[in-house]
């Protein structure tokens, strides 16, 4: 049996369900994989009627076979969930169900019965308050990888990674390692080769502006120029530090594959000024391939009918690259 795509239903009172539905209906036109989605059977039936979507939803067991995945009706595999109201205000209510959602795709997933997660918008302050920074840092937690996870803005022309993720400006030097940078330049390094069978060309950032500043030991004298030395030395394609100012004009230029940022929003804000929903968020160095789409709850636009779809679509294509 193909092995199906596992997508987590997310926050109920968001997007998710209709970029879902929306997916669901264009899949033929873009991937043969089978899906199932994990989420409450009665909330996205709510919202299909809400919403005036002409599909049907099944529900089907955990242990499913092959025949559940077939067929014109969504499958789903339930997880309880109730509320009145098709769309209510985000809150902390849901945070249990969306936890749930998490940990049976998680289960799901070792025990090699789907190809991979997916998992759809959820709002990080009220699911994780100060506790996680975020739906990477959770699952690694999880999973048993906490220093390997790697976030991959992945767009098949031009990708990005950030060296650290959501974390506060003044905390950044302090948390910038030489072995970070080795660890997971290798991680996305195995990560192309398995997947696209080619060793990428990766630049890395300098911390400062111009890759300048006038401390005696700063970042790039430091730390960055001795990692990219070390990683050469291991046979990855590295080119660095590369002045973020004109690091994107380089990129185009130079036909690099992967950009990677010191930290968060100095990679992430162009990127997405580029590609917008056409890209996704890849972790890597997890047990298995986790997907979610490049874009968030849009609590602004629940229940309007106007989200779009294509970073999700974007998402399940992915696992076209594997057998």
């Amino acid at each position: 049996m193909t092995k199906p795509i596992a997508i987590i239903a997310g926050e109920p009172n968001s997007i998710s369900s209709e970029i879902i539905f929306k997916s669901w209906m264009l899949r033929k036109k873009y991937s043969h994989k089978p899906i199932l989605i994990i989420g409450s059977y009665q909330i996205l039936n709510l919202q299909r009627k809400k919403l005036k979507y002409k599909i049907k939803i099944k529900n089907i067991n955990y242990n499913f076979k092959k025949r559940d995945l077939n067929g014109k009706a969504l499958p789903v595999i339930n997880v309880d969930y109730k509320q009145k109201k098709a769309f209510e205000k985000i809150s902390t209510r849901s945070n249990n169900y969306i936890f749930k959602c998490f940990q049976k795709a998680m289960n799901l997933s070792k025990s090699k019965k789907v190809l991979g997660i997916i998992n759809c918008p959820i709002s990080k302050e009220t699911l994780f308050k100060n506790k996680y920074k975020g739906i990477t840092e959770y699952i690694s937690k999880k999973t048993n990888s906490e220093g390997r996870e790697v976030m991959l803005l992945f767009n098949k022309n031009l990708s990005v990674s950030p060296l650290t993720t959501h974390l506060p400006i003044n905390k950044i030097s302090k948390r910038l390692k030489k072995i970070n940078i080795l660890q997971k330049t290798q991680i996305i390094n195995m990560f192309f080769k398995k997947i696209f069978k080619k060793k990428p060309n990766i630049i890395i950032l300098g911390f400062n502006p111009h890759n300048y500043s006038p401390e005696k030991e700063n970042e790039e004298k430091k730390i960055i120029i001795p990692a990219v030395k070390k990683v050469k030395q291991m046979g990855i394609k590295i080119k660095g530090p590369i002045s973020a100012d004109t690091s994107f004009m380089y990129a185009k230029e130079n036909k690099v594959d992967v950009i990677l940022g010191i930290y968060h929003d100095q990679v992430l804000t162009p990127f997405k000024t580029l590609f917008k929903y056409d890209a996704i968020n890849i972790t890597l160095g997890l047990p298995f391939i986790r997907i979610s789409p490049d874009h968030g709850v849009a609590k602004n636009i629940t229940g309007k009918k106007i989200a779009n779809p294509k970073s999700l679509i974007q998402s399940i294509k992915f696992f076209n690259y594997l057998k």
